[in-house]
């Protein structure tokens, strides 16, 4: 996880996209449910987001940047089908669409951007990962975190650790971004530098550099007195995407630690734990790791 400054987003998009959505969320919950998510229309408005299975304390707004997405209609292994996904906006504020939609395609450069610098420093060409990106299903999520009375008790995001490529972050000057320290296990808050985003490797990167790359698990505290808002952006790929450690990094001698996985099926399989409590832990790289 680290920070960029200097990313050539301008400032008043972000705050667009910022001012926008406080008008959104402070609308009653009625006005909100109109856009709701549900397992059949899985972007939109939800307030009932559980990470591995424990209610998160926000509510959220996700689109994403491809209209439609594409992804496969299920969960299951041998299903072929395709389904789309399509954006839900709201009435109101009417100026929302424009600005999500215009911020959307500002992530999509600077993830590019990020992910030439990730190639170059694998001793790839800058261009090596572009072509995953053809038919992404990447999205931005708005998230809003509301004052908790009972901080202590609650999370606005439990630990967790990004299931796609890349996540670019920004986050309002009241923070709440923890990360766990390797060495100690002690969570490390993050604090927010005006104008810059937070960079968090996920998964996708980490099983592609064969661990050269490491995902980092984080949480997100929530506040008393002071509401919160942040906007991730997920840089996803195609869902035909089979995920694994690219040919150019492994050898005899550094072989690979993952087995393929599709993309698109991971995917989907996450999104079920949206919308019902599983029995078992959600979906994970680790799943799919070769033991040594």
């Amino acid at each position: 996880m680290g920070e960029v400054i200097n990313h050539g987003v301008a400032l008043e998009k972000r705050q667009r996209i910022e001012d926008a959505a406080r008008k959104f969320f402070a609308q009653s919950l009625e006005e909100k449910r109109k856009i709701r998510r549900n397992d059949k229309e899985v972007l939109g408005y939800y307030d009932a987001e559980h990470t591995k299975d424990v209610r998160d304390w926000k509510e959220v707004f996700d689109f994403t940047v491809e209209e439609p997405t594409i992804v496969p209609a299920s969960h299951e292994p041998d299903d072929k089908e395709v389904t789309e996904w399509t954006n839900q906006w709201p009435e109101y504020p009417p100026e929302l669409r424009e600005a999500c939609q215009e911020y959307g395609e500002e992530m999509v450069k600077l993830g590019y951007k990020l992910m030439e610098l990730v190639a170059l420093s694998l001793g790839l060409p800058a261009d090596k990962f572009h072509g995953f990106f053809k038919d992404q299903t990447s999205f931005v999520r708005v998230n809003h975190y509301p004052p908790c009375p009972d901080p202590h008790l609650a999370l606005g995001v439990g630990r967790h650790k990004d299931a796609g490529a890349l996540t670019i972050l920004a986050q309002d000057d009241v923070g709440g971004l923890e990360v766990k320290r390797k060495t100690d296990g002690e969570w490390i808050r993050v604090n927010p530098t005006p104008d810059a985003y937070i960079i968090n490797i996920g998964d996708i990167t980490q099983v592609w550099s064969n661990d050269k790359y490491e995902s980092v698990e984080h949480r997100v505290v929530v506040n008393s007195k002071r509401e919160k808002f942040s906007i991730p952006f997920i840089f996803n790929p195609a869902h035909y995407t089979m995920v694994k450690p690219l040919e150019e990094l492994t050898n005899e001698q550094n072989p690979a630690k993952y087995r393929p996985y599709n993309w698109g099926k991971f995917l989907t399989t996450r999104k079920r734990s949206n919308f019902q409590k599983l029995n078992v832990e959600n979906i994970q790289i680790y799943h799919f790791r070769i033991s040594d």
